[in-house]
């Protein structure tokens, strides 16, 4: 057994939306490679295990090793040359490496879109026409009396949701855990979350907005017909029972899973349940929020709205940034033959977008940073590997209520990180368009400073 072991108190786990800051891992430095991850949960323990310092180039052109300035210089060629480049993922690296990606994007007039069009997208749509009253999940452990899920499965996809947050844990206001609070889950079936909760509301495929809408309905005071339970598959008495309840809790949550925004209805069925938390609001305190996949998706929407106004689908080809979901979203520009070029940064969208779009990128200049060997990043004509964001590199990623978390290493890699590329590339670019711009005689006033 390795005698060079150290423990890394406080670490945080950037598998899922949760972003657990609790973990205290044991590293062998030997090995380089964590041994055990003290509080993880199924998915963060192998999460930990599955990073292991793996041998290979960190950067290639075509399938060949070159050197890493190599790989930047010509990543910078194909995407200042291109009409119409894109940028994607971002939703699995830190708030400094995206904001170099945007500004990269901005530089070269081309479009950045995050991992969220093809997740909790609608729900980024319904928070612009409707409103968002939203909270910290601190406040959920503290005050929250009741918590419904609505289209979620969080005992797979967050299994310490239920036991940091909303379910079990003892809070200021809820001293005795789970007796104090109840728990609702709506649901098209059965899933392992649902022996959690005190309700269990089945409600058919595709209803979800006609269920929202019966419950803002009662909640106003509005009559509501019986039929309701052939539309929806639930009774009129179940939902009047349940907006009772939430009517007379102390602190209502209401968390929204892709079952709302991959299913008919969409961005409706979003807005639709944020609305109703509004609606809650003339009778108790009420919020809402989506639960976020990614272990940064909250940081990639976080800085590309800040550094533009919108959080995805973002197109700079005007000059100025222009936001429209499925013109400007990733698999629309792929699908259409519009993208010309691509920057695909912690995502493997040659392994689960439709085949339309995977054929696209066979058929365009891929650049791909990942931190292993991907379906994208062995069709990219410039690979890079990078090191693993929490694991081997700082920075800061922000959890799925908007609370910004600073990342603690285990361990180096002997990769760079993907801020450390993007940033002489950024920089790079910068120079490569200037001079484009000089050469034209238009000055260079159009083209900012690069990001330090």
């Amino acid at each position: 057994m390795s005698e060079n072991i150290r423990t890394v108190k406080n670490a945080t786990c950037t598998f899922c939306g949760c972003v657990c800051d609790d973990m205290e891992l044991t590293v062998d430095l030997d090995k380089k490679q964590i041994t055990k991850a003290k509080n993880a949960c199924v998915l963060g323990r192998a999460w930990f295990a599955e990073h292991t310092i793996q041998s290979g180039p960190a950067a290639m052109i075509d399938g060949e090793e070159v050197s890493v300035e190599a790989a930047i210089e010509e990543a910078a060629q194909v995407l200042t040359k291109a009409r119409f480049p894109i940028t994607y993922g971002l939703s699995d690296t830190t708030c400094e490496a995206q904001r170099q990606a945007v500004a990269i994007t901005d530089y070269i007039r081309g479009t950045i879109d995050t991992t969220t069009s093809v997740c909790h997208g609608p729900s980024g749509l319904a928070f612009q026409g409707v409103g968002e009253s939203t909270m910290t999940l601190g406040e959920v452990k503290n005050r929250a009396d009741f918590v419904m899920y609505w289209g979620g499965n969080p005992a797979e996809s967050h299994p310490r949701h239920f036991t940091r947050y909303t379910v079990t844990p003892k809070g200021m206001f809820t001293p005795n855990g789970k007796k104090d609070r109840t728990v609702v889950i709506v649901d098209v079936r059965r899933t392992p979350s649902t022996p959690v909760a005190n309700i269990f509301l089945q409600v058919k495929p595709g209803k979800d907005f006609e269920m929202a809408w019966a419950l803002r309905a009662l909640v106003k005071g509005h009559a509501v017909d019986a039929s309701i339970e052939e539309e929806t598959g639930i009774s009129l008495e179940a939902l009047e029972d349940l907006v009772d309840k939430m009517k007379n809790c102390n602190y209502g949550v209401l968390f929204m899973g892709m079952g709302l925004t991959m299913t008919r209805g969409r961005h409706f069925n979003s807005g639709a349940i944020m609305a109703l938390a509004t609606d809650l609001n003339e009778f108790t305190h009420f919020v809402a929020k989506p639960v976020r996949g990614h272990g940064n998706v909250t940081g990639a929407d976080n800085v590309v709205a800040w550094q533009t106004g919108y959080p995805f689908g973002v197109n700079f080809s005007m000059g100025y940034p222009r936001f429209n979901p499925g013109e400007f979203t990733t698999v629309d520009t792929l699908i259409r033959g519009d993208a010309d070029a691509a920057m695909i940064i912690a995502s493997d969208p040659a392994a689960n977008f439709p085949q339309a779009a995977i054929d696209q990128l066979h058929r365009i200049p891929v650049i791909s940073f990942d931190t292993k060997e991907t379906e994208t990043s062995r069709l990219a004509h410039v690979a890079f590997r990078t090191s693993t964001y929490g694991i081997n590199t700082g920075g800061t990623v922000y959890r799925m209520d908007d609370v910004p978390i600073t990342l603690r290493p285990a361990f180096e890699s002997p990769f760079p990180s993907d801020e450390d590329i993007l940033t002489p590339l950024c920089k790079r670019v910068h120079e490569l368009v200037t001079a484009k711009y000089q050469a034209r005689g238009t000055g260079t006033a159009k083209v900012a400073a690069p990001l330090k």
